[in-house]
């Protein structure tokens, strides 16, 4: 079950898709995060919702709102998506311990070993303010649900 909003966001350390080291409390006092799992890099629904954050990322950064997405997948095959896709937000690597960080949000699919399709808005203070999660993994997330939990940090 997917953390609720209230509740202290897990700290992390994972590799983005260059293999710099990013912490969830480098952020702390300074930014909020969209923390953004989707399952599997190169497929179609992962591919159109980042691509839908990458062209919408204005709304983020007006915001004050630092993108990180996170799958299961490993950091050398991020880096060619986010090439090919021009992703400038950071796409993390929760590949080893495999889905350790996903775990920790309660949004591991055990059965087909990567996160669900979950997002959790964290504010500033380390609280998660805002959690949705999709139905099952065919389901994109509404564009609709990133302004509803943006309007509560």
């Amino acid at each position: 079950m997917a953390l609720a909003p209230g509740t202290a966001a897990p700290a992390f350390e994972l590799p983005d898709q260059n293999g710099d080291t990013v912490k969830l409390s480098d952020f702390q006092g300074e930014q909020a995060v969209a923390l953004v799992f989707y399952p599997f890099t190169f497929t179609g629904i992962c591919e159109g919702e980042l691509c839908r954050l990458r062209d919408d990322h204005s709304q983020f950064t007006d915001a004050g709102v630092a993108v990180l997405a996170v799958s299961c997948d490993s950091k050398n095959s991020q880096k060619v998506w986010a090439e090919q896709q021009g992703y400038t937000f950071p796409v993390l690597s929760d590949f080893w311990p495999h889905g350790e960080v996903a775990q920790a949000y309660g949004v591991f699919n055990e059965a087909l070993g990567c996160a669900n399709r979950a997002t959790f808005v964290i504010g500033t203070d380390g609280t998660i303010v805002d959690a949705f999660e999709t139905e099952n993994l065919g389901v994109a997330r509404e564009a609709d649900r990133y302004t509803e939990a943006l309007a509560k940090l």
